[in-house]
């Protein structure tokens, strides 16, 4: 006889299935990957029981969806996985010998590359090193140094390589940088990185793997069930199949093709065609959400309408003309695929939506969330309005501008520090935004980001309080609003019978935790498809 039970029952203090008008339950029934049942009773389900369920009694906990990171990038933290660990540093000479260390086991002439999630403020010397100071750590190997996904540092050997001298051409949109001399200090900004990255060589497969193995671990054991990679290389998708075909990762992924580094609509034309064997063969564990462009800079280079604070002949910088990204978005678009673009300053987050507007008149009957913003940072009350008005989603990432405030202060500052990632202003108007971390700018984290958005705390104290938002607000921002930017709202984003059980459970309810507890708080369970990617391997 055929045994119809659950898989899976757990019996919690609430589940918090996020349809609205519902109360909390006490029991869910998962079978396959599906939920399949809930109960106000916590034995209400005890029908499904049969000698293969397997049950969680746990009668203090809390049960919520699991959460998205709407702007993340995994890529970076699984890549980083093996990488020196810099962000450990607390000063330039420990920042350089871990590198000097690291050089010491390299065989001379190989590239050593660090990690990307640290901030020179968070230095005594409050400064990015030089290339000088690289090469005090080892002039025998090229070193690439990361920060974020904007800032490289390299050392002298590096240089050389790639064949950068005092009189290389700067790239549009990009900055080869300086010291007071006028001598090349190592800094590549933008699109002058990839004048260096280009010749770093892949790690092999298996280590990719690895990494991706550690990182997406990371990422569920904060409650992150769903990555919105937003820097993914044709060569990157690779290893993620690769990775998903292992079973190494602990996150489903909703990838974002990179365009950085092509700079015509025959390059994205090109990038599309190599997209194309993907298109079909994506499951609910992976697959390619569209195209990633970005229009300014980051933090120190974001297009604004006003000079920066600490330089007023300076007001950022675009990576894209606006007629050519136009066009550039059109093919995209025309191929069936969506848009995301990185829009930071005020200036940028206005040209951007004039380039939509373009593509949405001149391709009328575009699906809803074809054209998204990606951080629209300094958005005002006009562009609020008109994004609305044009349909356009954004994704916002809290996280960034904690972890960031006091360098973003230097460049633009505190009034329009304050400003940054106004919440509280795009939901009043009624705008589609979801929410993210941006790692490894911003440190990634369910309860971090919700905290965050509802205090809007930073490492140099509040910024901008009247643009915090509600516990409640901040969830749906990271699932039912999450789910429906990725096209996933018919599977994911609520906990309600025939949808994937992505779920976490909690010990104690986060909404009811002081603000800084539920900080630091992270889920007991993650569970994606009634699957456990993070917790305990057995629970009675």
């Amino acid at each position: 006889m055929t045994d119809h039970g659950a898989d899976l029952l757990i019996r919690a203090a609430a589940v918090h299935t996020l349809l609205p008008g519902q109360p909390p339950q006490r029991a869910l029934a998962v079978r396959g990957d599906r939920i399949v049942a809930l109960s106000p009773d916590p034995h209400g389900l005890d029908d499904w029981v049969t000698g293969r369920t397997t049950v969680h009694d746990l009668p203090g906990a809390t049960v919520l969806p699991a959460f998205d990171d709407t702007h993340t990038h995994l890529i970076f933290a699984g890549f980083s996985a093996h990488d020196v660990p810099v962000h450990q540093a607390h000063d330039i000479p420990e920042f350089l010998d871990l590198i000097r260390q690291r050089a010491k086991a390299t065989p001379e002439g190989e590239w050593i590359r660090t990690t990307t999630n640290w901030q020179e403020l968070n230095l005594a010397e409050r400064r990015m090193p030089t290339a000088a100071e690289l090469d005090q750590a080892t002039d025998r190997h090229p070193v690439l140094v990361k920060r974020g996904g904007h800032n490289d540092v390299v050392n002298s050997y590096a240089l050389r390589l790639a064949g950068i001298t005092e009189d290389t051409p700067v790239p549009p949109g990009g900055v080869i940088g300086r010291d007071a001399d006028g001598r090349l200090n190592g800094r590549l900004i933008d699109n002058a990185m990839g004048l260096v990255e280009r010749l770093v060589p892949a790690e092999d497969q298996a280590r990719q793997i690895d990494g991706l193995r550690i990182a997406s671990g990371q990422y569920a054991a904060t409650g992150i069930g769903t990555v919105r990679d937003c820097m993914v290389f044709p060569e990157h998708y690779a290893t993620l199949l690769a990775a998903r075909e292992a079973g190494a990762l602990s996150t489903r992924v909703r990838a974002l093709i990179s365009a950085f580094g092509r700079t015509s609509t025959a390059e994205i034309e090109d990038l599309l065609d190599t997209m194309e064997d993907w298109r079909y063969n994506a499951d609910p564990w992976l697959r390619v959400w569209g195209v990633k462009f970005g229009l300014d800079g980051g933090l120190e280079a974001g297009a604004t309408e006003e000079p920066y604070a600490c330089d007023h002949a300076f007001s950022g910088m675009l990576t894209w003309e606006p007629d050519a990204l136009a066009e550039a978005v059109e093919a995209v678009v025309r191929r069936g695929w969506r848009v995301g673009t990185h829009a930071y300053g005020d200036r940028a987050v206005r040209i951007l939506l004039d380039v939509y507007e373009r593509v949405l008149a001149r391709n009328p009957g575009l699906p809803a969330g074809t054209l998204v913003m990606e951080h629209g940072g300094l958005a005002g009350p006009e562009q609020r309005a008109r994004a609305v008005e044009l349909g356009i989603p954004v994704t916002i990432q809290q996280p960034l501008l904690h972890d960031t405030a006091e360098v973003e202060r230097e460049y633009w500052g505190p009034e329009r520090v304050a400003a940054l990632f106004p919440a509280r202003g795009w939901l009043d108007q009624g705008a589609q935004i979801t929410a993210g971390s941006d790692f490894p700018v911003g440190q990634f984290g369910a309860m971090r980001s919700v905290w965050g958005m509802t205090t809007r705390q930073t490492v140099i104290g509040v910024q901008g309080p009247e643009h915090a938002i509600a516990y409640d607000e901040a969830v749906a921002l990271h699932t039912v609003n999450a789910a429906r930017l990725c096209g996933d709202q018919d599977l994911r984003g609520t906990l309600t019978p025939g949808r994937l059980a992505d779920l976490t459970i909690w010990d104690r309810d986060p909404a009811h935790c002081p603000s800084d507890a539920r900080r630091d708080l992270n889920p007991t369970h993650t569970l994606l498809g009634g699957r456990l990617v993070h917790g305990p391997k057995s629970t009675g």
